[in-house]
């Protein structure tokens, strides 16, 4: 019989009746979802197996077989038939004759074919040079013919692909990035294609392929459901449009939602964007724990090799109390107890994102099943842990993202569910809502040092669009739902106030700048009176240009740039006249304790501190569930009579410690009765907090700083050794240090203003650059906010007056050297 004659009989008989049958499954909506790919799927199957057994004697030792999404089961209504039809190779000619008898039909009804006949030799050696056939032959399944033979080509690919699997993962890894780079992330595209795109049905089934490798497996919680809500939207795209397309444009998502009974496209947009974001996270979490075993057998053969009685390499480094570095990832401390430890999930964040390490699944997943709700408001390192967590630039994101993976964000943070994943229909939002928001807090960080409060720009970036999620004016909701996230994080009053208005007018300024006429004095003043005084504007300033860098490359510009520049140096200028005046060197009286200490330091003439626990001052407290003050860390008071080197002294013996120090005031006390006492006393009043473990006994800090200042202990030296021992490990590439001079801040001293990254030993060092600078520390005010260190230093010459000013911005331009190097 010739091929001609077998492509009559064959559309004269079965391809009429398939028609029929799979038009009815697919218009009568009596089934949906999987159970209609599955039906779908065995329709065809019946239908090619008919066509398979058709001829008169069908040769032997051949098998028809099902590959890729078809070989899943899973086939929508436009989706490629991908068959293999694989032979023994003992009669090619029937096999060709059998191929068209086959192939033919489909072509006939319009089926998109894709199809090879191959041995299974052949089909292995085209699977070892194509990663894609390879890929297609782990999902392969017998539709007809010599069963034994399809049995034995599935047990080879699949032993192939488990002996190749070091060198093929890295190769299938590369695929999928590449595919990511041309196509974006799923998670976040207005026309999304469902499958190629990042987060799509492609790296879904790249997931089952490192399954089988038995190398690693994917998180499974929801990656199921979100394979088949993609697969859903894509059998409904199908159908609405009538073309084999993945590609979910802007003028078919309303038909679609309502093929899926969704309430719009919004909704649908969301559902996809969600499911997208599961595969995504797996695909990362599989990713990195694909390389963590290669590495790990690359590894093994040296250390077999290596000469007993080496230096072990540590295993487990403390990155933060509770949490430690392991093999590349940050997992919890074997001491961590996350059902006590109410702040351990944000601290291991923060110092996730800080390292630029990833967050260990079975961590955050720890975290999730045993920490408890923090109270409201929340303890003062909860709040810090949060603020470090923002300022850590791009590793922030991936952070973040594990946390979100788990639920942990919304538990921290219940008013984000309602911008999670929520959809901009807007060409120049890049990014969903959600990640808008971290990715303007990402932006922020780099600013950290343009403004005062870094802690609070870095807060207003995480909430400036949280209104998005309600009816109405973002803005106007926004401030709303600021001031309510601002007090129950624990800001105070002022501080909450600050956060809503940066929220409410966080379009104030580059609407004004690009609407208005920035020569009307009226326009100028109505800005003035809506951001209310110098801080907040320097803030609004930094918060308008994050905020746009993080929305799209069209929302920012040198144009908008210096245009909301000028607008703000005239409100500045508006607002200087009520401009509280910056602290100056003088402080208020000591207090009993203070004054106490500072007679013992004169009369003994060294070193006498004092610890104890620091709380909130009266009233801060009211509304907490104990009623009790708030514990803010330990309270370090010390008193030396005046000498050189006091600073960087007590920092470098902190330091040592490792104690962080979180604010830290230092001043020159005049006692009472000058005339019996020759000379101040300094008086540093700092708050401190152990890096990790417990703080160390006052006596022996006390020793080490008699040491330290008669010069016996050599502080640099010990904070290197300890650097060289055990290297912090910095992912995050901070902005530089900026040291500046305080205009007119002053009558006293010179004001020098230090915004840097915080580091331990960086007090020391700036402390002993200005004694290298000759000048004298009358005072200084520290404050640690997050990752960045705010500091102001009131310096005087060797003769008590401010330093001339080339001679003080000489200082700023050294000191700044310093801590950049």
């Amino acid at each position: 019989m010739t091929s001609t004659q077998a492509h009559t009989e064959t559309d004269d008989s079965g391809p009429s009746g398939y028609a029929a049958a799979r038009l009815r499954l697919l218009t009568e909506g009596a089934q949906s979802g999987p159970p209609r790919r599955a039906a779908l799927a065995d329709l065809t199957d019946d239908w090619l197996s008919g066509l398979f057994d058709a001829g008169a004697d069908s040769p032997r030792g051949v098998s028809l077989v099902a590959v890729g999404g078809y070989g899943r089961g899973e086939l929508s209504p436009r989706s490629d038939l991908d068959l293999l039809l694989l032979h023994d190779g003992s009669d090619t000619a029937a096999v060709a004759a059998l191929a068209d008898r086959i192939w033919y039909p489909v072509w006939d009804l319009g089926l998109a074919l894709d199809h090879s006949v191959r041995t299974p030799a052949e089909a292995r050696r085209t699977a070892g040079e194509d990663l894609k056939v390879q890929l297609g032959l782990l999902d392969a399944r017998h539709i007809a013919g010599d069963l034994g033979l399809t049995a034995g080509l599935r047990t080879a690919v699949l032993a192939d692909w488990r002996n190749q699997a070091p060198k093929r993962l890295p190769e299938l890894q590369e695929l999928c990035a590449a595919r990511a780079e041309r196509q974006g992330e799923l998670q976040y595209l207005l026309e999304p294609d469902l499958k190629e795109a990042r987060g799509g049905l492609r790296d879904a089934t790249a997931l089952r392929a490192v399954a089988a490798s038995w190398l690693a497996d994917a998180p499974r919680e929801g990656l199921a459901d979100a394979r088949r809500r993609l697969l859903d939207v894509r059998d409904a795209l199908h159908l609405t449009t009538g073309r084999a397309t993945d590609r979910l444009a802007l003028q078919e998502q309303d038909q679609v939602a309502a093929e899926l009974g969704v309430l719009d496209a919004d909704t649908l947009l969301r559902q996809v964007y969600e499911a997208a974001r599961v595969v995504s996270y797996a695909s990362d979490v599989t990713w990195r724990e694909v390389r963590r075993v290669l590495r790990s057998r690359a590894v093994r053969p040296r250390l077999r090799a290596m000469l007993a009685g080496g230096k072990p390499t540590a295993e487990r480094s403390p990155l933060a109390e509770g949490v430690v570095e392991q093999d590349g990832e940050v997992v919890l401390a074997r001491a961590a107890r996350p059902e006590r430890d109410l702040v351990l999930p944000l601290r291991a964040a923060a110092a996730a994102a800080q390292a630029g390490l990833p967050l260990s699944l079975h961590a955050v997943r720890r975290m999730a099943a045993a920490a408890r709700p923090l109270p409201t408001p929340w303890p003062a390192e909860a709040r810090e842990q949060l603020v470090t967590l923002l300022g850590s630039g791009r590793p922030t994101v991936d952070v973040w993202e594990a946390l979100e993976a788990e639920g942990l964000i919304t538990r921290l943070l219940p008013d984000w569910e309602r911008v999670r994943c929520r959809p901009q229909r807007n060409a120049v939002h890049l990014w969903t809502v959600d990640r808008h928001l971290i990715e303007t807090a990402v932006r922020a960080s780099e600013f950290t040092r343009r403004v005062h409060r870094p802690d609070l720009l870095l807060v207003a970036a995480l909430l400036h669009d949280i209104g998005k999620g309600w009816p109405g004016d973002h803005s106007v909701a926004g401030e709303i739902i600021a001031r309510d996230v601002a007090a129950r994080i624990g800001f105070d009053r002022d501080d909450v106030a600050v956060l809503a208005t940066l929220v409410r007018h966080h379009l104030l300024l580059v609407e004004t700048a690009t609407r208005r006429d920035l020569e009307d004095p009226a326009t100028v003043r109505s800005v003035a009176e809506a951001v209310g005084s110098q801080g907040t504007l320097e803030l609004l300033h930094a918060l308008t240009e994050a905020d746009a860098l993080a929305t799209g490359p069209a929302a920012w510009s040198s144009w908008r740039a210096s245009l909301v520049a000028d607008l703000v140096k005239r409100v500045a200028a508006v607002l200087s006249g009520d401009a509280p005046e910056q602290p100056g060197a003088d402080a208020e009286a000591p207090t009993a304790e203070q004054e106490r200490l500072a007679i013992e330091a004169f009369r003994t003439g060294g070193p006498v501190l004092s610890l104890r626990a620091q709380t909130e001052p009266p009233g801060e407290s009211e509304g907490k569930p104990s009623g009790e003050p708030e514990p803010l860390g330990v309270e370090l008071l010390i008193a030396v009579p005046d000498q050189p080197g006091v600073l960087p002294a007590v920092a470098g013996v902190l330091a040592v410690h490792r104690l962080t120090v979180r604010t830290a005031e230092l001043r020159a006390l005049e006692l009472p009765d000058a005339d019996a006492f020759d000379g101040p006393v300094l008086l540093l009043n700092w708050r401190v907090a152990a890096e990790y473990g417990s703080l160390p006994q006052a006596a022996r800090l006390r020793t080490d700083l008699v040491r330290a200042l008669d010069g016996s202990l050599d502080i640099a030296s010990r904070l290197a050794e300890r650097d060289a021992a055990y290297p912090r490990r910095r992912g995050v590439v901070a902005p530089p240090a900026r040291v500046t001079v305080a205009a007119a801040a002053s009558r006293h001293a010179t004001v020098i203003e230090v915004r840097a990254q915080d580091a331990p030993g960086l007090l020391f060092r700036i402390g002993r650059a200005l004694e290298d600078a000759d000048v004298q520390v009358r005072s200084a005010h520290v404050s640690t906010l997050g990752a960045n260190a705010v500091d102001a230093f009131y310096v005087t010459s060797a003769k008590g007056v401010p330093l001339p000013g080339e001679e003080a911005a000489a200082v700023a331009r050294a000191l700044e050297e310093t801590l950049r190097r």
